[in-house]
């Protein structure tokens, strides 16, 4: 069964659940319909007794590269709710009774790096790269990623990925222990659905309770971390240095940051 929603396409096939980033030709940008379909779909499918495993991809060349910034410049929605939305996005992941598996076939970058790593199973293609750039345009990380980053490699090499906006090779990501492990991109697909078939058929209570307890165990200051960014991003998306940041990425300059 396949079905296609704002920038989501949606294909649940033996108990597995496909989601896949449709905006190829933003580079998987997310605006704020694609959110609300994602948690949607994802919150559905923790209630439906046919789904057993989720997977989250991107279509064409790249997993997801974050917000859609010409849709946050041109049609701007109030910071409280773009944050309640990215949010609510890596609860409902972290929070759903299947196990979820992020298949990051090419660049993740902003929010895309949060929802890749909110899942339960991170697999990347050699091709890939992470790129948390939030302070090259002014604003912070969120999407819970100064939670979610440090749990996955600790804080020094957290603190150059936030802090410094550089770019994370997959490979390096693998040997940080960033993501579950990095596939040559001609074994990637293959990669996927193997372990996607595994989970869907193991017993759907016993992965649930399971899950549950390794999100306390590590992620159990998730919570205040996206209130936190939820606070500094609110009054960071009204400022005059994410104004002259978005403005300078969309006109391929250097920002000029007073």
């Amino acid at each position: 069964m396949t079905s296609s929603t704002a920038g989501l396409l949606t294909e649940l096939d033996n108990g597995i659940l496909r989601l896949t980033f449709n905006r190829p030709e933003r580079m998987n940008a997310a605006d704020f319909e694609t959110m609300k379909s994602l948690i949607d779909a994802v919150t559905d499918a923790g209630d439906n007794p046919d789904v057993r495993t989720i997977v989250i991809t991107g279509a064409g060349r790249a997993f997801c590269t974050g917000a859609d910034l010409a849709a946050i410049t041109t049609n701007p929605t109030d910071p409280q709710i773009v944050m309640d939305t990215a949010n609510t996005v890596i609860r409902a992941i972290t929070s759903t009774s299947v196990p979820v598996i992020a298949a990051v076939n090419g660049p993740a970058a902003g929010v895309g790096v949060s929802i890749a790593l909110a899942a339960d199973l991170t697999y990347a293609a050699e091709s890939a790269y992470f790129l948390m750039s939030f302070v090259n345009i002014g604003l912070m990380s969120d999407g819970g990623a100064s939670a979610l980053i440090p749990a996955a490699i600790g804080r020094a090499r957290a603190a150059e990925m936030l802090l410094l906006g550089e770019r994370l090779s997959a490979t390096d990501a693998a040997q940080f222990g960033l993501v579950s492990k990095t596939l040559p991109d001609d074994q990637f697909a293959a990669h996927i659905e193997s372990v996607a078939k595994r989970t869907s058929a193991a017993p759907r209570r016993a992965l649930q309770l399971t899950k549950a307890a390794l999100n306390a165990a590590t992620l159990d200051r998730i919570d205040s971390a996206l209130e936190l960014e939820k606070t500094g991003q609110a009054e960071l998306l009204v400022g005059a240095d994410f104004a002259e940041g978005a403005t300078a990425m969309l006109q391929k300059r250097a920002p000029h940051f007073k």
